[in-house]
């Protein structure tokens, strides 16, 4: 079963994201399933033929079958600490074998200490289907660093994604100090594009560089004059002084240009950035790209002052790894 993106919250960050950090740390039972499995980035698979020495191998976090009363559960440290705004229970290729249902609780503990911690329950107890993604929206804003999957009263579940804002504390940072304004821990995250057919816009401002070419942004082949584009929101509203284009991995399908809009905005929503930003300005002109490659770009850029999103256009079609933008933070509105 594939990854769908229906949901508002889904273009929020995943901050059970291991390559941001986040680990399970503890689980009641793992008899038949690792509960790290459960944050793995990738969708679940299911290998018919893969057996290991308890059972059945499945992809994603699985307890023994329960005989006694209670319930299993497992802790998640997320990656950074935030504000959740939606979740996905994803029981994947678990059929006779998932939970009837689960709850999650959440907690922030600011030394990682759980013995005195306190518990919210952030989504009450609800039903879960075999092989089903199970999408909830959270109404909550307070910041947590920790959340508990409750499953009850035992099984199996493929992935757990938690979708929210990181807690960035940017009145604690240096405003003389360079950033990379649209990286993922820094807040930064993808609005919309107009096509991701072979990768997400979500993975354009992940940590580290691409693994593989699934691991970046890729729209299909375009047959058709115009180009492809993808707007962000940085982390914060910053003067973009420097950007860096990464095309790792993209080799006979890698964009032949690339150039960069943006803007500063207040209000408005997701249609009415789409038009707007057709007449952003310019704050990368058309630069010429290579295959599985890293081009920084200064002195090309323009100085238009504080901006809060921009448009990043691929000319005509292909494929990024990453996208940086670096410069200052703008604390004067």
């Amino acid at each position: 079963m594939s990854e769908v993106n229906n949901h508002p919250f889904q273009r929020y960050i995943n901050l059970a994201e291991p390559r941001l950090g986040a680990e399970a740390i503890f689980a009641t039972d793992e008899w038949f399933a690792d509960k790290s499995r459960m944050l793995k980035p990738e969708p679940g698979v299911f290998i018919p033929d893969k057996f290991d020495d308890n059972g059945k191998w499945m992809d994603g976090w699985e307890t023994r079958r329960k005989r006694t009363e209670g319930y299993d559960y497992c802790i998640i440290k997320l990656g950074k600490s935030g504000t959740i705004r939606g979740v996905d229970i994803d029981t994947s290729n678990f059929t006779g074998n998932y939970p009837p249902a689960a709850s999650l609780d959440a907690c922030y503990s600011y030394d990682g200490n759980l013995d005195q911690a306190e518990w919210v329950e952030i989504l009450p107890s609800v039903s879960l289907n075999g092989d089903s993604h199970h999408f909830h929206a959270i109404d909550d804003q307070t910041s947590y660093s920790h959340v508990r999957l409750n499953i009850y009263p035992d099984g199996g579940v493929a992935r757990l994604r938690i979708y929210g804002e990181p807690q960035c504390n940017w009145d604690k940072r240096d405003p003389a100090d360079q950033v990379d304004l649209l990286a993922i821990e820094h807040g930064g995250r993808a609005v919309t594009c107009n096509d991701e057919h072979f990768g997400s816009i979500m993975n354009l401002n992940m940590p580290g560089r691409g693994i593989n070419m699934g691991d970046g942004w890729e729209t299909r082949r375009r047959r058709e004059p115009g180009n492809d584009w993808a707007i962000m929101q940085l982390g914060h509203a910053g003067v973009i002084e420097s950007v860096q284009i990464d095309t790792a991995h993209f080799k006979g399908n890698y964009p032949d240009q690339c150039s960069i809009q943006a803007a500063y905005m207040k209000g408005g929503t997701e249609q009415s950035l789409v038009t707007q930003s057709m007449f952003w300005k310019e704050v990368l002109p058309p630069q010429k790209l290579e295959m599985d490659a890293i081009h920084d770009f200064t002195e090309q850029v323009k100085a238009i002052g504080p901006v809060t999103h921009v448009r990043i256009n691929i000319i005509p079609d292909g494929g990024l790894s990453r996208v940086r933008l670096f410069g200052h933070i703008h604390t004067q509105e």
